[in-house]
């Protein structure tokens, strides 16, 4: 069992590539760093490896090697990225809150303008690989298994299938989560959380760390706030007092509204994509 969120280590994480067929175990013996000039042994699947109480109210402990661990290969990632001017984003979210849809409408709008590539992660399936497929955008899946996020180590393996040409954009789809990918730094220029008013707007305190650690957050499906009870206001007051420098932007993935603005960010986030990574982590581990 994984002592950091308590997911299992009953199934090993799997990487995908749609266009060859390929299936690789990410825990295999001998798979290296796409970047790295030494194999690292990853033993067990996940590379967290710690103690947290069970009890009614029980503080999660975390296993500061472990995170820090992460860290180091999140940092080879992000100069890695970085020595390319590639941008690479992650988007985390709770499940259904339109990330793929997004994504997809990102992709059809942008792809005569800005070569991009992107990583899905999900737990099982390649239903969300197979729709950015069908947009004739390079996707590789990877499949978490039981696990809840992805982590430094998977995203290198799943850049060395991915092989993302130098000043591109890499979208990395998050397992749907909002708890644990606000602790595992990937190497990413930054996080994006999408939120969508389908939600509770006490999502920003309820999931403190994960609002906290994103630098952009998406209100998503603003076309359903007549129909949903929603208080715009109150959840764009909580985000605030979460994360004063939270940038916000208001958009319907599928209705268009607010993608123009959407679409300006990444723009202005491809002129500094040489710049060192801007991520944000969420409690301090170390």
């Amino acid at each position: 069992m994984c002592k950091t969120c308590g997911c299992s280590d009953d199934s090993r994480p799997r990487l995908i590539d749609l266009e060859t067929g390929l299936t690789v175990a990410l825990d295999e013996p001998g798979q290296d760093h796409h970047h790295h000039h030494h194999p690292h042994d990853h033993g067990d699947h996940h590379t967290h490896d710690h103690a947290h109480g069970h009890g009614h109210g029980s503080t999660m402990v975390l296993e500061t090697a472990v995170l820090a661990r992460n860290d180091r290969l999140a940092a080879e990632n992000r100069g890695w990225l970085a020595g390319r001017e590639i941008l690479a984003l992650n988007l985390v979210s709770s499940p259904g809150a339109g990330k793929t849809t997004l994504l997809e409408r990102t992709i059809r709008d942008l792809k005569g303008e800005l070569p991009l590539a992107v990583v899905e992660g999900d737990q099982e399936t390649l239903n969300d690989a197979e729709r950015i497929r069908s947009t004739g955008c390079r996707v590789v899946q990877i499949n978490t298994g039981t696990g809840c996020h992805l982590d430094a180590s998977m995203l290198a393996r799943g850049l060395r299938q991915l092989d993302p040409p130098p000043r591109s954009v890499v979208l990395i789809e998050n397992v749907g989560n909002l708890v644990c990918p606000a602790l595992f730094d990937l190497g990413e220029r930054a996080k994006v959380v999408i939120a969508s008013v389908t939600e509770g707007d006490d999502k920003p305190l309820k999931y403190p760390h994960m609002f906290r650690a994103s630098s952009l957050l998406i209100l998503n499906k603003i076309d359903l706030l007549p129909y949903v009870p929603f208080d715009e206001h109150r959840f764009l007051q909580h985000a605030r007092q979460v994360n004063p420098t939270l940038e916000v932007l208001r958009v319907s993935a599928t209705g268009g509204h607010g993608l123009v603005a959407w679409y300006a960010w990444l723009r202005h986030r491809m002129r500094d994509r040489g710049r060192p990574g801007d991520s944000r982590t969420g409690p301090k581990h170390g």
